[in-house]
């Protein structure tokens, strides 16, 4: 596992590569993170000891194995055939868990908001902080959902990092009421304790919009496979039922989001891209890859679990609606397009690692775009870019995007490239052997 600390920032910064020629490989991808952490989480509270095969690897597992660790549960690395490290074997929280404890949140949002209603679930106090960016983040629905369900927090009256929870030993769960819309891991974040609650839980958003719900589907599911019943027939409404999380052996699918940046790469050089172990079906949301590459000009074909994704370099704009995590990358290739891109539906990624939106007009325009901000979302002219400091804010996503421009954009200096250790520590080689080509450095990036 990797350590959270395992990679520092990189201040003289990162010289994006530029290739010559189109690129053409074969590039395989760790395993989900949204995926990991969430059968991490349910791990913790099954009935049995559990094992995930070829789960992620990076800084936002490891901070969820350790904070899990610190409730309790035993987390043992123990050998798999996933290229990218160990499986794990998780051994859940006993019933009567007791003990003060720190977690560390890092930057992730999903320990930040998932752990929380675990803590409730032992007998003692577990403080939670985080990076400085992570104190930013929106916290509130968390902690006032704990206390509308009687569980003492204590934030300094600051709805954010960091707080305490004072945990009873048990959740009486029932009827709660949230609004959601500033991210759907507030909704997700109950749903995956709800079944160890006395009284299960009945949610219920009762904001205007529900981000990501691409996600909340994921949790759903992922808990239906764990034998927890879930009724979602009523839109903004969940009914989890009480009852046991079934231990569970699961081979975690490879993160479709991170592998955006690279099926980009296709477009950008107008070559060719093949990711293995694509799932047929899944509730990851960069399966809309499959939607939104040809909409911008390319082919993309799944045959035999390969993902195949080709482009002659012309990249068109258009209107992309509800990108969610993937809209950093989506932007990144809407500044190379030869017509102009507008991109909606996602004002909740001001409340990510950053403020995403405002982050991705400064560093875009930075490089001579032509970047403006909506209420919901950017609005992207075509402009000539030239090189520059692409800054990342401690954000993986932005790192991400940067190198994208780089393909195309001479003299793209990433700032920080370790940002990416949040969900690939392997990002920085795995691009620097796909932007070499076929006569580089032979590795995981490369086959054939």
């Amino acid at each position: 596992m990797v350590s959270p600390s395992a990679l520092q920032p990189v201040t003289e910064g990162w010289p994006a590569p530029t290739p010559k020629d189109p690129v053409d490989a074969v590039v395989r991808v760790p395993g989900s993170k949204s995926l990991t952490n969430r059968y991490l989480v349910l791990a913790a509270l099954a009935d049995g000891p559990s094992c995930l095969r070829a789960p992620l690897h990076s800084r936002d597992s490891a901070l969820m194995v350790q904070a899990l660790q610190a409730l309790g549960a035993g987390i043992a690395q123990v050998p798999g055939s996933g290229p990218f490290g160990p499986d794990l074997l998780v051994e859940p929280l006993s019933p009567g868990a007791a003990g003060d404890a720190d977690v560390d949140c890092g930057l992730a949002g999903t320990v930040m908001r998932f752990v929380p209603p675990l803590a409730a679930l032992r007998n003692g106090t577990v403080s939670f902080d985080g990076d400085p960016h992570a104190r930013q983040r929106p916290m509130g629905v968390t902690i006032e959902a704990l206390r509308a369900l009687g569980i003492e927090v204590d934030d300094g009256g600051q709805g954010a990092l960091p707080f305490s929870v004072a945990g009873r030993g048990e959740v009486a769960g029932g009827r709660l009421e949230i609004d959601a819309g500033a991210s759907s891991q507030f909704v997700s974040a109950l749903l995956l304790a709800g079944a160890r609650f006395t009284n299960g839980l009945h949610l219920v958003h009762s904001g205007a919009n529900l981000p990501s719900l691409d996600h909340i589907a994921m949790t759903v599911q992922v808990l239906r496979e764990c034998g927890v019943e879930v009724d979602d027939s009523v839109p903004n409404q969940w009914q989890v039922s009480p009852g046991t999380i079934r231990a569970f052996d699961v081979a975690i699918e490879p993160d479709l989001s991170n592998a955006g940046p690279f099926l980009a790469a296709a477009l950008v050089t107008g070559g060719t891209v093949r990711i293995p172990g694509w799932p047929e079906t899944t509730t990851q949301v960069g399966d809309q890859w499959r939607r939104i590459l040809p909409q911008m000009g390319a082919e993309a074909e799944l045959s035999d679990g390969v993902l195949t994704v080709r482009s002659d370099g012309k990249i068109r704009g258009g209107v992309f609606a509800d990108t969610s995590e993937l809209a950093p990358t989506v932007a990144a290739l809407c500044a190379l397009a030869d017509s102009p891109s507008v991109l909606t539906g996602i004002a909740h990624l001001r409340g990510h690692e950053t403020d995403r939106l405002a982050a991705l007009k400064t560093e875009i325009n930075r490089l001579g775009g032509s970047v403006t901000e909506t209420d919901d979302g950017l609005r992207i002219q075509p402009a000539p870019l030239h090189g520059g400091t692409f800054g990342t804010y401690a954000d993986h996503r932005m790192a991400t995007a940067g190198a994208i421009i780089g393909l195309a954009v001479p003299g793209v200096v990433v700032e920080d490239i370790s940002a990416t250790s949040k969900t690939m520590p392997e990002f920085a080689d795995l691009w620097t052997e796909l932007a070499a080509g076929p006569s580089g450095t032979a590795g995981t990036a490369q086959e054939g």
